[in-house]
């Protein structure tokens, strides 16, 4: 008989310790520098933060070491670093609120909101043994996205704040159920795309060296195109249109590896947007706040507009290379600078020294998210992290980019860092799943020693169809099929 046994390999589990100390530490020391600059001493409740914080960590750290030994080593002390980060940023500007006798107490409730958070990903690691399970749901999770999606439009549940229905009012708290609905959606792609990629990628005539899809595969582009187009007219939010589209472009492109999608996809968000800006006013708006900043008339408009844009270029701008230091800046200055322009806050206190470090921190979490994809065995799983890992990215580009001027402003959050409970809900969910994949990517297959009495074997190929352009069009799902072959 054969024994199956597991290469041993490093699980990476000490690499992963070692950088989450550094982590909680980069926190923690930031928590202290603000204490120091602003009121001369150490906060006086910092040994209970740190504890808790500390905690959390190390909590999260011992549930992977059970349930996902082989996960990667760095995106948890990455995500912990940048939450550490955001938390810090928050307490300072608390305590800039609280001295001019405006609304404060955000730290605290950003606390409660990473406990639940980080708790939300250890129920992902500890729940989902096999992330391949979710792909039998994968029409469930549309309903579920589309209905999240929806949510706000209904009376007497959707809030409107700051121009933007994409609330709901759930008591005396408020939740933004689009930052779910857009792990939902990626579920769902992955699922579909990983099923129809073949027709995607191969049928289609070819026009001008380019080969385009058949018209009845365009169904689904153009139903996540309207579904974008409704959130940008209904809820008047941009951001959150462009994010769904965007990744959802990006994911057939992974799919299929066909830059006519990219093209496609681009002109149809284009010209909608183009549309909506010349019928619906609020969307021109942001882009007269984008193109003409510093016009007296658009910087005084009021609701609308580009005074908190100027502002935080400013506050940039005066931040230099090193920054002001924690604590020694004015970012209260801006509007939302605990939120929508935390970037800007950053920016100020930290100069842009700070800024590159942390964009390498979200680099290498991206990354780390992708090499995942590469690495896993299924095709469903390579899908769902590259969404994943895309969502992020792509949000961390808007709201830089808007902050900068690079693009309108949109109102998304800063992943990890800005405050809002809903956002850091939802991308320590996306965490947890990255954590549980990469574990089945990094796993070592089992090594068979001793006489083998069974064996698998290929069964022959499928002679492959060809398609009018002579190219094979693939018979085979995303596993070889294998058939036991008995030898004794």
């Amino acid at each position: 008989m054969a024994t199956v046994t597991h290469e041993r390999v490093s699980t990476g589990r000490g690499a992963e310790l070692v950088l989450l100390i550094l982590a909680v530490g980069i926190g923690i020391f930031a928590y202290v520098q603000v204490g120091l600059a602003m009121n001369g001493i150490v906060p006086a409740h910092i040994t209970g933060q740190a504890a808790a914080f500390t905690g959390l960590a190390v909590a999260v750290h011992l549930l992977v070491r059970l349930k996902a030994p082989y996960a990667d080593p760095v995106i948890l002390p990455a995500a912990v670093a940048l939450t550490g980060i955001g938390l810090a940023m928050i307490y300072r500007l608390d305590l800039s609120y609280y001295e001019r006798g405006q609304a404060s107490g955000f730290a605290p409730r950003q606390m409660l909101w990473t406990v639940l958070g980080m708790g939300a990903a250890t129920a992902v690691v500890w729940f989902f043994r096999d992330h391949r399970t979710l792909r039998r749901y994968t029409y469930v999770f549309l309903v579920a996205g589309t209905a999240l999606l929806m949510l706000p439009l209904l009376p007497g549940l959707g809030k409107n704040i700051n121009g933007s229905r994409i609330w709901i009012g759930l008591g005396p708290l408020t939740f933004q159920p689009g930052e779910i609905a857009k792990i939902c959606l990626a579920i769902f792609f992955a699922g579909y795309l990983v099923t129809a990629r073949d027709n995607l990628a191969l049928a289609g005539p070819r026009v001008l060296g380019i080969q385009l899809p058949r018209m009845r595969d365009m169904g689904p582009l153009l139903l996540a195109w309207g579904a974008a187009i409704i959130v940008l007219v209904a809820q008047r939010d941009l951001g959150t249109s462009l994010l769904f589209f965007g990744f959802f472009v990006a994911m057939l492109y992974v799919a299929t590896e066909r830059v006519s999608w990219l093209v496609i996809g681009l002109l149809l968000f284009a010209g909608a947007a183009t549309v909506a800006a010349l019928l619906f006013p609020h969307v021109m708006a942001r882009v007269d706040v984008w193109l003409n900043a510093f016009d007296p008339e658009i910087y005084n408009r009021d609701p609308g507009g580009s005074g908190q844009l100027v502002q935080g270029l400013f506050g940039m701008a005066s931040g230099g290379l090193s920054g002001a230091g924690w604590g020694a800046g004015f970012p209260y200055l801006v509007p939302y600078a605990n939120s929508d322009f935390i970037w800007a806050s950053l920016g100020e206190e930290l100069g842009l020294t700070g800024l590159l470090a942390i964009l390498v921190i979200y680099l290498v979490l991206f990354l780390r998210g992708i090499r995942t994809g590469v690495g896993v065995r299924d095709g469903f799983g390579k899908l769902l992290c590259a969404g994943l890992a895309f969502v992020m990215a792509f949000q961390v580009f808007v709201v830089i980019g808007g902050v900068t001027r690079l693009i309108p402003l949109t109102g998304l959050t800063m992943p990890f860092m800005a405050y809002g409970g809903s956002s850091l809900l939802s991308n320590w969910i996306i965490v947890g799943l990255l954590l549980r994949i990469s574990n089945e990517a990094r796993e070592p297959a089992p090594v068979t020693t001793g006489t083998l009495s069974r064996i698998e074997v290929p069964r022959p190929a499928a002679e492959p169809i060809r398609t009018e352009d002579s190219r094979p069009l693939p018979t085979g799902d995303d596993e070889n099929p294998t058939e036991v072959v008995d030898l004794r």
